[in-house]
């Protein structure tokens, strides 16, 4: 099992890094938010999974182990492979997608490419209760948090960018449209 990749950034893709690790080059799936973060010749520090299937050995990777882990519970769902569990850790932030599933709300994850309402049910079934083991107790801002990102996304701000700023915006500013407003202006500086 390859655990991390520790190297320079060789090329950065559209879904994926190419790390160049003492002479060899690893192709490795990311989410949004690392790609979005990585740039050219940069050294990086990814916490990696291997998947190992009949005609392919896939190597994804993630910038902190608690996404790792994260990554590794989501596929332990039934009917979640790899590339859909990276197309949940790229939908928003980590701990937004683990709230959402600790209150019991599946609205963000139809919005994955490969997940409908079905499989979203399945997803928050099986995992509400496994959210204790990340430190996360349910809450109720979850589905403003997906709001804003999509605001933000139809403004045509990338959803790392939406991501990125949903972090930086005080706890204190309450409601989609004042995040929103808020945002806009973290943005415009």
């Amino acid at each position: 099992m390859i655990t991390f990749v520790k190297g320079e950034i060789f090329h950065v893709g559209k879904d994926a890094l190419e790390v160049s690790c003492a002479g060899i080059g690893y192709k490795v799936h990311c989410p949004t938010g690392v790609l979005g973060a990585s740039s050219l010749g940069e050294d990086v520090e990814l916490f990696t999974y291997l998947a190992v299937r009949e005609d392919a050995h896939t190597l994804y990777g993630f910038q902190t182990r608690k996404e790792r882990d994260f990554f590794e519970t989501l596929i332990g769902v039934s009917g979640i492979g790899p590339k859909t569990a990276l197309g949940v850790l790229s939908a928003a932030p980590l701990e937004t997608i683990q709230k959402a599933i600790a209150s019991g709300d599946p609205s963000l994850l139809p919005r994955v490419s490969g997940i409908g309402p079905k499989i979203a049910q399945r997803i928050v079934m099986e995992l509400k209760d496994k959210m204790e083991d990340f430190g996360v107790a349910g809450e109720g801002e979850l589905r403003e948090s997906g709001d804003v990102i999509d605001a933000l996304i139809g403004l045509g701000y990338s959803r790392y960018q939406a991501q990125q700023v949903l972090q930086t915006i005080p706890a204190s500013i309450e409601g989609v449209e004042n995040k929103v407003k808020e945002a806009l202006k973290i943005l415009g500086k």
